[in-house]
């Protein structure tokens, strides 16, 4: 009951995703990037340890294809994930095991890889690619749009209640960290945060690295 993309901005370089889903806590849980290097998305009947080791074999050398690979000989309950992954090239996979409940699908585009289990519809992950690779704006920005396109071409069956906006540029720490861990809109309210920590973002990171000239936030 979840769907979810990742992606990376080729003019940025930045790595980021994006995940909602009818359960609490989604952003903990699903939604693993590393800056500079990619990102992993573990979903359905969801092992978080899946997303540090994709990180680790991206880290390793692996692209995208052999990553998935690898997690999915690496797993004895592989049968029951989901999983997508995005390598430092913008390559792109996924995996869907045999006991994913439908309706499930994925679609890939460039730099860009969406998935979904228990939706309304096969067709919301190319849905979200195409409202991903019709936006403007931010890398962040272009994620919720996509989520949010997810989610009018029918989402998941039943509410969505969480949801995760997670960005790195080139630090070793986020350049967003958004979540909605319950709320009956949490799109809406995913939204709402976005629009104000935006604004801010850059002056965060001025903090972290030239402290002696950070603005006053």
């Amino acid at each position: 009951m979840t769907f979810s993309l990742i992606a990376r901005c080729p003019l940025t370089g930045q790595i980021g995703g994006a995940v909602t889903t009818s359960s609490i806590a989604v952003g903990s849980r699903c939604l693993f990037v590393a800056p500079r290097l990619g990102a992993v998305l573990t979903q359905h009947r969801t092992d978080p340890r899946l997303g540090p080791r994709g990180l680790g074999l991206l880290r390793s050398g692996c692209n995208a294809a052999a990553t998935i690979a690898a997690l999915v000989a690496s797993s004895a309950d592989i049968g029951w994930r989901q999983l997508a992954v995005l390598d430092p090239a913008g390559r792109t996979a996924h995996h869907h095991g045999a006991r994913v409940k439908p309706e499930h699908g994925a679609a890939h585009g460039d730099a860009v890889v969406a998935i979904g289990n228990i939706l309304s519809s096969d067709t919301v992950p190319a849905a979200m690619v195409a409202a991903f690779a019709a936006a403007s704006g931010t890398l962040a920005e272009r994620l919720l749009i996509a989520l949010e396109g997810g989610e009018a071409a029918g989402g998941e069956h039943g509410e969505v209640t969480s949801a995760a906006l997670l960005v790195y540029d080139e630090n070793e720490f986020p350049f967003v960290d958004l979540r909605v861990d319950y709320d009956l809109q949490p799109l809406v309210a995913l939204r709402s945060l976005l629009g104000r920590y935006l604004p801010l973002a850059e002056g965060f990171i001025s903090r972290a690295l030239y402290p002696d000239d950070a603005p006053v936030i």
